[in-house]
């Protein structure tokens, strides 16, 4: 029998080629600025076939680190996506080595992830009462807020039998994100029974919704689930959750709340700060933190306002999980008992490291930051020929059209042809989104690496581009 670790066998060889890989990787993210997303090489997928095997720190450094998704760059405002921080670097390091499984049992990581839930649901305005659970993102952390609304309305039998021919309906606002389709699905009640509820000034109309409630009901289904949202993928829109969480409260219906990255102006100076007023009255909340907290992927997090209902829905311990009252299995409320995962990463030490390092208020400042950005981009966007606003920007996005004096098909045309032409050339990185009949540009801005002065160069690439296209036709 032979007997072989699969540590280095030169450890000091490992340290030092470790070592300047670090030092690349610092580099690369010191120099984000410099590095936008590029196309992918045609045989990027064969460099990475298994089994090539060669000198693979060369590789990771020409193949790998190279074709990131441009999300670190200053002007990537195309979608939702988190910049990274430095500290992420260091956070990976440790929990490579702690490697540790955080469904349970007794050790650092889970009780600095307790530390995270509970300093987040302070911060959201939630009770004493209120339990979370880290996920890999909104999407799953949607599931869980679902699955606990479902519990509550239709008991704890539904675990094991389903809800059977009960029709369960769920309400949310027109332009809500796609979670709330895919959880709806995935619990077998289905996406027909979402109720779309019309929008008043950006907000969900609560006249509509009452109304769309009193019929369902007086059809013979069971309304169950309210969705508010805390920042539209279209425009960063708020919903009014002191009057949603007045009227389900009234009609005995959970409020569930999707604040990917909306939620973190909670954090933001006035005015902002007062987008998401009374999200705190919410039975669940989902968000993210490696949207608005600029953390690294992958860190959500599911609240949910009362602890006992969360366990309800989820805790589930066959008896080689029973927990001790010492030893390493012990170190009780175990996360396996409050989602869905038993195998669990640590993601909250890159959270915990960051809000250590940095400090809560530079986060205040480079949220708040990004909301003036918003702002900034708007009136570039008024003092430039031909361009149009949407809207004027509520919290973060903007969105825009580079010719509103073309008609709507081509407008679209050339909106989307700016977006993929500024993407290849690495000027920005804004994406589309229809308003009305119109394809218009749309900047979400959650980086913290973004200046004004990235703001003003990339509306006047758009206009320069939308020049040159114009007299190309």
């Amino acid at each position: 029998m032979s007997e072989k670790s699969l540590d280095p066998q030169d450890w000091d060889t490992f340290r030092a080629e470790a070592q300047a890989l670090l030092d690349h990787c610092i580099d690369q993210m010191q120099q984000a600025g410099e590095r936008p997303w590029r196309p992918m090489p045609e045989d990027l997928q064969a460099q990475y076939s298994i089994g090539q095997g060669g000198d693979v720190m060369a590789r990771l450094r020409r193949d790998v680190l190279p074709y990131h998704a441009g999300n670190t760059h200053p002007k990537y405002w195309g979608w939702v996506q988190g910049s990274g921080l430095a500290t992420d670097v260091t956070a990976g390091m440790v929990t490579a080595v702690m490697n540790s499984n955080c469904g349970g049992r007794n050790h650092g990581a889970n009780y600095m992830e307790r530390a995270v839930i509970d300093w987040t649901r302070q911060k959201m305005g939630m009770p004493d009462t209120a339990s979370g659970v880290l996920v890999t993102g909104t999407s799953q952390a949607t599931v869980l807020g679902f699955a606990a609304a479902r519990l509550r309305a239709l008991g704890a039998e539904v675990r094991k039998t389903g809800h059977g021919e009960v029709q369960l309906t769920c309400y949310a606002g027109q332009g809500v994100h796609n979670a709330t389709r895919k959880a709806m699905e995935l619990l077998g009640i289905g996406s027909d029974n979402i109720r779309r509820v019309p929008l008043v000034d950006g907000q969900m109309d609560v006249a509509a919704l009452r109304a769309l409630v009193a019929e369902d009901r007086a059809a013979g289904a069971r309304p169950f689930l309210v969705v508010g949202t805390a920042g539209s993928v279209d425009f960063g829109l708020f919903d009014d959750f002191n009057a949603l969480a007045d009227f389900t409260e009234e009609e005995g219906l959970w409020l569930h709340v999707d604040g990917a990255f909306g939620a973190w102006t909670r954090l933001a100076e006035p005015p902002y700060r007062g987008l998401s007023d009374g999200i705190g009255r919410a039975d669940s909340i989902a968000l993210d933190f490696h949207k608005w907290m600029y953390v690294g992927y992958d860190c959500g997090l599911v609240l949910i306002r009362d602890e006992a209902e969360q366990r309800a829905a989820f805790a589930a311990r066959p008896v080689y999980l029973r927990g001790k009252s010492r030893g390493v299995a012990s170190g009780d409320p175990w996360f396996c008992d409050y989602g869905v995962d038993l195998s669990r990463g640590n993601r909250a030490l890159k959270v915990w490291l960051a809000l250590e390092t940095y400090g809560e208020a530079a986060f205040s400042a480079a949220i708040t930051h990004n909301c003036e950005l918003a702002k900034v981009m708007a009136a570039e966007v008024l003092g430039a020929d031909h361009m149009a606003l949407a809207m004027p920007p509520v919290s973060n996005v903007c969105v825009f059209t580079a010719r509103a004096d073309l008609n709507a098909a081509a407008q679209s045309e050339l909106n989307t042809r700016i977006a993929l032409d500024l993407q290849e050339s690495g000027d920005a990185v804004f994406s589309t989104t229809m308003v009305g009949e119109v394809e218009m540009l749309r900047a979400a801005i959650v980086n913290h690496r973004s200046t004004k002065a990235d703001i003003v160069s990339a509306v006047a690439a758009v206009a320069a581009r939308a020049s040159v296209l114009s007299a190309a036709e």
